[in-house]
């Protein structure tokens, strides 16, 4: 009995604990705040190693967010989908999703091919789809709202590819791209980054046999481009890599540059990179960080753990990192959101469509997803996490070389800064330092060129107009043997030129252009119809040609001048010495002479006697005193030293004009020996003289324009029938004058340099140009290489071999210097009048001082009354002579007779004697200098012994 009352006790204690047991898991249980489960599917191709690299991030993502907010609320679920690498099977996939697990979000797909339909059908049942390695443009023009890419559109790269083909001068590219979505996206974007690039394209399908790609890249060996462009899918991209290594197109004087998505898959798979030496590449920038490494450790163990069977050397990526900031954003977003109404509303289902895309139902719960994916941000393991327009936003590009085993930073690009270098951090406009070294395909380290001579012996079709005249400029020859047309002149001479100083190589084969009338409207229309790639001559750039072609910068000089005949200017113009003055310096020069007259007769006015007198004698004297300084002659002493600073500076002024007046009087006499016969058009127009233009030329409807008649316009079409007409002159059924461009009328002056000359007006044109098609990138190649010619000899050298002009400029002074002796004008002496004027203003504004000053007893005297009358006393005062100056004093002196002595002054102090002929006039000067002063000191010695004395000496100076 003891046993059965153990054992009953036992198995109550037993059932005790288990009750107490489940008790407290009870309330564990009823403690924890309940969580919901939101499914999200997942359409991958799981076979491939790419999705299982990307899905081991996904699973990563998941684990971590949720290990760092224990307390959330929501979990996600994830449902799988394998899309087996084809468009219809990713459709489907989706389709399983949405209708029979009713997802609330899809992650996927892998390829921008697969996601064009999965983004419709995701649209229709409001269910947004994330996607972190779909890259094409195109999938932005299907405007989802409901798709958002983690990751970056392709053409957020093209202007750092542009940035690296323009810093290398490369002006010719081949983009060699996939015949998909994938390479089509980004060709439209490619092409506007590369405006001044000329652009080739070469498409590869995607189902392309080895023999095939090998097909292809034989036809770009032979053509002269060498720098080309890649962007397909990575597996198929390295193909083409290799079959182009193997044919020897990744030796020197080759560029490769592949884009971001070929760059960041470079060693996927287990590639090596020796098949890649010295290609460049663009690849999305990712911060180093601590955080980023550990991570690269935990998915290095966890991929190997869930897939053991898969190779040793399997690295993670960009799109790995993408995939798992996508679950991070995507599990932010659901726990923002109120998760209550997570059902599907089968709209459709009322309908008579039985379909499975017609009976989807619509997910209620997706636009407030929607709106909480838009606001998520944070710091991912790629960078910032932040979705504008849906859809990331790219910040920064490395720049890759691949060297050895090593994918080498060269450089980096940003939006606002451009091309930098990696090495010193900083911006320039050199382009050999905007990027770091780099080791070129065959180990070289000269920049390659960009292009070489075409094997297939491709040329462009030039065509040259048939001229009868100026053969200096164009002439076209045709061999009746052969059948072979050659260009020879001046404008060829320039073309072939700048076609020398190319980026690449060019050869043109001439054709003879025979237009109708000489109308060079023909040959443009030629070149836009696409028979010619290029016209070549003496053509005119004007405002309608410009809309139908694009021509270079002019190799001319530009405008349309008059050409007449000269004749001799025996009898000079009565009024020639006029002329090397303007009329503006005439008047202010006798301004200023009439001026400083006055300045100088107000300063010595009370002091000199010289500036006394009557009026009229006064004002004779001033200006008799101004003027005779023109030639030096002015006899009237200056005593005031206000006067005397004035009057030099006056003198070096006028020392200044009549010099230059007498130079250029000389030039107006001896250089101007011809004069032109008509000099405006009004003239000619008005006595009706004929003008001619040269046949076929643009200028015969400016000649109409200008008013001249039909029965007025005469032709010529070459040099030496324009100097038949000019010679015969309207009388004769010639011409009075010539109007053509300039640089034809250059060329008859060359010939004809005594006869005739270039006078005004000018009527401004553009010059001449060689026409290329519409948006033709050698349109601004030759321009650069012209503008290079005329800053150079080589320029000059070509025009003087056609134009003689080393040799013509000693026999033939340029009629535009002879016919210009330019009238000096005031603008060049202002500074000279401005020096004048201060310097007599300052002495004035003196000299008023110190008068006012001097007589500030008769101002500040309230016994005179009035201001008027103070004015009055002031002015008398001034008119009256200064009888405290010492050139008075003097002569007071002189005249004195003392009235104390009853002797009259010796003869030896008072009396000056007569002075021998032959005495120099300085020594005469000084003996009676002297014999004043001893005068002086006796009459001041008899002064001091009688005070009336001194009052009789000052009523003599006062009389």
């Amino acid at each position: 009995m003891m046993k059965t009352t153990k054992k009953t006790r036992n198995t109550f204690l037993s059932h005790f604990v288990l009750f107490l047991s489940c008790f407290v898991l009870m309330e564990v249980g009823l403690g924890q705040s309940p969580t919901s489960e939101i499914k999200v599917g997942v359409v991958l191709d799981l076979k491939t190693t790419f999705s299982k690299i990307c899905l081991t991030s996904i699973n990563m993502s998941l684990s971590d967010f949720y290990g760092d907010h224990p307390n959330y609320r929501t979990r996600l679920a994830l449902h799988a989908r394998d899309s087996m690498e084809d468009v219809v099977q990713a459709s489907a996939a989706a389709l399983d999703l949405i209708k029979n697990e009713q997802v609330s979000a899809i992650i996927g797909p892998r390829s921008s091919m697969q996601a064009e339909f999965m983004i419709r059908m995701a649209n229709k049942s409001q269910v947004p789809i994330i996607t972190f390695s779909a890259t094409s443009p195109l999938l932005t023009s299907i405007k989802s709202p409901y798709f958002y890419r983690a990751t970056l559109d392709d053409s957020c790269q093209v202007e750092a590819i542009a940035a690296v083909v323009n810093s290398f001068g490369w002006r010719s590219v081949v983009a060699i791209y996939v015949d998909n979505e994938l390479g089509k996206g980004i060709m439209h974007s490619l092409s506007d980054a590369l405006q001044d690039v000329e652009v080739h394209r070469s498409v590869i399908s995607t189902e392309a046999s080895d023999d095939q790609i090998l097909k292809e890249l034989y036809k770009l060996k032979t053509r002269q481009t060498r720098v080309f462009v890649i962007h397909m899918a990575s597996r198929l991209g390295f193909r083409v890599l290799q079959k182009a290594r193997k044919i020897g197109m990744l030796e020197k004087e080759y560029v490769w540059l592949l884009s971001n998505g070929m760059t960041n898959m470079m060693t996927h798979d287990g590639r090596s990179l020796e098949t890649m030496q010295g290609v460049l590449g663009v690849r999305n920038h990712v911060r180093k960080s601590k955080e980023l490494e550990d991570f690269r450790l935990r998915w290095k163990r966890k991929y190997q753990k869930d897939n053991p069977s898969t190779r040793d050397d399997v690295e993670l990526n960009v799109f790995a990192l993408w995939a798992y900031d996508s679950i991070t954003a995507l599990a932010t977003a659901v726990e923002k959101t109120n998760t209550n109404n997570m059902r599907y509303d089968n709209f459709s289902a009322l309908s008579n469509n039985t379909t499975d895309l017609g009976t989807l139902g619509v997910s209620l719960y997706g636009p407030s997803l929607l709106e909480a994916l838009s606001r998520v941000e944070f710091k991912g393991l790629a960078g910032e996490f932040s979705l504008v327009n849906r859809q990331l936003v790219a910040s920064t590009f490395d720049i890759i070389n691949v060297v050895g085993n090593e994918e080498r930073i060269i450089g980096t690009w940003t939006p606002r800064d451009g091309l930098m270098n990696t090495n010193s951090k900083k911006t320039t406009l050199f382009s050999n330092e905007r990027l770091g070294p780099v080791v070129w395909p065959g180990s070289s380290y000269g920049v390659p060129k960009g292009w070489e001579v075409p094997t297939d012996g491709k040329k462009i079709k030039v065509g040259v107009p048939v001229k009868q005249g100026f053969f200096n400029f164009v002439e076209v020859t045709t061999n009746p043997i052969t059948n072979v047309t050659t260009a020879k002149g001046y404008a060829i001479d320039i073309f072939e030129a700048a076609l020398k100083k190319l980026p690449y190589s060019v050869i043109p084969r001439y054709y003879r252009i025979e237009s109708p009338e000489d109308n060079y409207n023909y040959l443009v229309h030629q070149v836009y119809d696409g028979t010619l790639d290029a016209v070549v001559g003496d053509i005119t750039i004007t405002a309608n040609r410009s809309m139908y072609v694009d021509f270079t910068l002019p190799y001319t000089e530009s405008g349309v001048s008059m050409l007449v005949p000269l004749r001799d200017n025996e009898n000079k113009n009565t009024w020639v010495f006029l002329k090397p003055w303007s009329l503006d310096l005439w008047i202010t020069t006798g301004c200023f002479f009439v001026l400083i007259g006055f300045i100088v007769w107000l300063f010595e006015h009370r002091v000199n006697s010289d500036f006394r007198g009557p009026p009229h004698h006064q004002i004779g004297t001033s200006f008799w005193f101004s003027f005779s300084t023109m030639v030096f002659a002015h006899r009237e002493k200056v005593v005031s030293n206000l006067a005397r600073f004035v009057v030099i500076v006056w003198c070096f002024v006028v020392l200044v004009l009549t010099q230059s007046y007498t130079a250029n009087l000389t030039s107006f006499l001896t250089v101007q020996r011809l004069e032109p016969r008509a000099t405006s058009v009004e003239d000619l127009i008005r006595n009706g003289e004929s003008v001619g233009f040269q046949h076929g030329a643009f200028v015969k409807d400016t000649l109409k324009g200008l008013g001249f008649k039909e029965s007025q316009l005469k032709s010529f079409g070459s040099a030496e029938k324009c100097d038949e007409l000019l010679s015969n002159g309207t009388s004769k059924g010639g011409i009075a004058a010539a109007f053509d461009e300039v640089a034809y009328l250059k060329a008859i002056l060359s010939k004809y340099c005594s006869k005739y000359a270039i006078v005004e007006p000018s009527f401004k044109t553009a010059g001449f140009g060689f026409a290329f098609p519409k948006n033709s990138p050698m349109t601004g190649d030759v321009s650069r290489a012209i503008l290079n010619l005329t800053q150079g000899e080589e320029m000059a050298g070509i025009e003087n071999k056609w134009f003689n002009r080393l040799s013509l400029a000693s026999e033939c002074p340029d009629p535009k210097t002879a016919l210009s002796s330019n009238r000096l004008s005031l603008s060049s002496f202002w500074g000279l009048f401005l020096i004048a004027g201060i310097a007599s203003f300052l002495a004035f504004l003196i000299f008023v001082g110190h008068f006012l000053y001097e007589h500030r007893h008769t101002l500040c005297d309230n016994t005179e009354g009035s201001l008027w009358r103070k004015l009055t006393s002031l002015l008398r005062t001034f008119d009256a002579k200064d009888t405290k100056s010492h050139t008075f004093k003097n002569s007071a002196v002189h005249n004195v007779s003392s009235p104390v002595t009853q002797c009259t002054p010796s003869p030896s102090t008072l009396q000056m004697r007569p002075w021998p002929r032959s005495m120099s006039l300085n020594r005469e000067f000084e003996l009676r200098r002297a014999s004043f002063f001893m005068s002086e000191e006796r009459l001041t010695t008899q002064a001091e012994h009688n005070k009336h004395g001194e009052s009789d000496i000052e009523s003599g100076s006062e009389r």
